[in-house]
């Protein structure tokens, strides 16, 4: 089955390998007293942002064995990276909460079975 984008046939979004996927948490913003400070707004990181990140920041692995171990291309790792980056630095600037999204239950583009 094709999937519609914007108007238009496309192929099938590949499925993302995502090894460690988290609860539903939210981050909020405290002051130095401990109290949350008032926010206007949350900001959304996806499971795969997320996933990205930790392998090339947390594991130290290079993009390209990142990719690979995700079952992506390094560019689209690459897109991850920078939006999983913007993300968060726009957060910490705004003062917004961080919200790590849930995944679907049918997702079709999320492979969550972790392989060697």
């Amino acid at each position: 089955m094709w999937r519609w984008r914007r108007g238009v046939v496309g192929r099938k979004p590949k499925p993302r390998i995502i090894w460690f996927v988290p609860p539903r948490v939210v981050f909020i913003p405290i002051d130095e007293s401990g109290r949350p400070i008032p926010t206007s707004g949350s900001i959304e990181i996806y499971p795969d942002e997320l996933e990205a990140l930790r392998l090339v920041y947390l594991e130290k692995l290079t993009q390209e064995e990142a990719a690979k171990r995700m079952g992506i291309s390094r560019g689209t790792l690459w897109r991850l990276l920078d939006s999983g980056r913007r993300k968060l630095v726009q957060a910490i600037i705004e003062l917004k909460s961080i919200a790590i999204a849930q995944v679907p239950e049918r997702s079709s583009s999320v492979d969550t079975t972790p392989r060697q």
